[in-house]
């Protein structure tokens, strides 16, 4: 399968504002700038926090960052989405490291950026059609109770000037914006808090204590590992998990940008682009990652970015700031940045979702989705572990839904030339609707002729071709001939090829 990165795509795909215009719009321009500008200061201490996790040094996480969102601003499928070193990411590869080593690791990040080209290639972006919108809900809120809860180590067991500081922020985040939105608001509270910290010399958590920061360049790195099935043994397992975890936050992150923008996204150029980017990761060092989700709310909710500029220069950025004015970044306090995430936060959960007004007109089931993949992704911090917990609740429910929809009418005309009984089939057949079928048939009060009309119904699966068989045969047993008609063309083929080879029709 070819995948197209070509630029004349059709027009819902293409970005608006693109590129071009807002390199020629001097108020755009400033925009995508100071929310770049923003989003790097909130990527310095989640790197550093990430790099941690997965058990590596913070320059690691760093520069894993740096080359994500650089590379991914040139071919990513969704415009002003960040990418970068992850907390889904680093807990994936975190054994790797433990128990073998940075060289391991960075060998995973690199067959994961693989896995994930292929996996572009054969489509995989696809299925997120599957991903129904009480999943979607559910993930987007469980994401603002994570953004809001990681940030409760900054708030617990610190100096009380923390407090204050937060409250200013907050404030700053909520009241500017509806007298201007010119320069981001996120950037004026971080610039005001940490004027006010450094001036009256208030003692505070800043990212400075985070982690020691880079002082060069990141560089060319080949991991130094054995080449052969057993290396491969070791690191494919987690780098298949590096590959479907980063696909799949990803492609939710490009779906919520999507409906925020009111624009589309291209899923598979993302895939492919989340491939390169680890890749490229990898081969500079980098833990690897994928779409950064807090980040991408500051970038294109907070800030109001819009373009892949935004992206490029929050990678840019976050390397300057590190490497130019490390000295000056290091005193930014951690309330300011605490501040920020809490507003994402708020801005980020569905509210509309948990009126009462709301619970009251959705379905129930559509609510238990909902409410179990919140669940599932808060109590494992793993946003896959939840989407698939919620996808898989909501086939059961579908399932169910669609199972009650089958129906039997059994007539006996008088027009017929010899008694029969005709069977009306009406619904979509498959494991769970057949399951009862052969209970719905008269079979010792039937005539000897027995017709099952299957013109309303569509024959999905084998178990619904066993459940004929079985229904077929209890007549056979008796004497008794069974004619199935109507049937659709995909049915028929379906019936045709199965009938009598499946066994266990008794």
């Amino acid at each position: 399968m070819a995948i197209d990165l070509k630029p004349d795509a059709p027009s819902r795909y293409k970005p608006n504002p693109s590129v071009m215009t807002a390199l020629r719009t001097p108020r755009i321009l400033i925009r995508e700038i100071l929310a770049g500008l923003v989003v790097a200061l909130a990527l310095i201490p989640e790197a550093i926090a990430f790099s941690i996790i997965a058990g590596v040094d913070p320059r690691v996480g760093l520069f894993s960052t740096f080359v994500m969102a650089v590379v991914i601003s040139f071919i990513g499928g969704r415009p002003a989405m960040i990418t970068g070193a992850t907390a889904a990411v680093a807990l994936v590869v975190a054994p790797v490291a433990r128990e073998y080593g940075l060289d391991y690791l960075i060998a995973t990040v690199i067959l994961g950026g693989i896995f994930q080209l292929i996996l572009a290639a054969v489509g995989v972006a696809k299925l997120m059609r599957f991903i129904p919108r009480s999943v979607m809900v559910g993930f987007v809120n469980a994401l603002a109770i994570l953004i809001f809860t990681a940030q409760l180590p900054q708030l617990l067991g610190v100096p009380f000037m923390v407090y204050p500081l937060v409250a200013v922020g907050i404030a700053i985040m909520v009241v500017m914006p509806r007298f201007t939105k010119a320069v981001p608001a996120p950037l004026v509270a971080i610039i005001v808090l940490t004027a006010v910290t450094v001036l009256v010399a208030i003692n505070v958590p800043t990212i400075g204590d985070q982690g020691d920061l880079p002082e060069s360049l990141p560089q060319l790195f080949f991991p130094d590992v054995p080449w052969n099935l057993e290396t491969l043994a070791i690191i494919a397992p987690y780098a298949l998990g590096v590959a479907v975890v980063g696909i799949l936050e990803s492609l939710m992150a490009a779906k919520l940008v999507d409906e925020i923008t009111d624009t589309h996204s291209r899923k598979t150029q993302e895939t492919f682009g989340q491939g390169v980017a680890n890749v490229l990761s990898g081969f500079f060092g980098g833990m690897g990652g994928c779409a950064l989700i807090g980040q991408t709310m500051i970038n294109v909710k907070a800030s109001g970015a819009r373009t892949r500029i935004s992206t490029f220069l929050s990678g840019a950025f976050l390397l300057v700031l590190v490497l130019g004015v490390g000295d000056l970044l290091a005193v930014v306090p951690m309330a300011a940045l605490v501040a920020v995430m809490i507003i994402v936060s708020v801005l980020t959960f569905d509210w509309h979702s948990i009126r009462w007004s709301t619970l009251k007109r959705m379905p129930k089931s559509e609510t238990t989705v909902m409410v179990a993949t919140v669940i599932a992704i808060v109590a494992t911090h793993n946003l896959a572990i939840g989407v698939g917990v919620g996808v898989l609740i909501a086939m059961v429910a579908f399932a169910r839904r669609v199972a009650h929809l089958v129906t039997v009418e059994r007539t006996l005309p008088e027009d017929q030339a010899v008694p029969t009984a005709v069977y009306t089939v009406d619904g979509a057949l498959f494991f769970a609707s057949s399951h009862d079928l052969t209970t719905q048939f008269a079979y010792t009060e039937d005539p000897d002729r027995v017709i099952i009309d299957m013109a309303g119904s569509h024959v999905w699966d084998a178990s619904t071709v066993a459940a004929l068989d079985a229904i077929t045969n209890k007549y056979k047993h008796l004497g008794k001939r069974v004619i199935i008609e109507g049937m659709n063309e995909a049915s028929t083929d379906m019936h045709t090829r199965l009938a009598g080879n499946l066994g266990g029709g008794h």
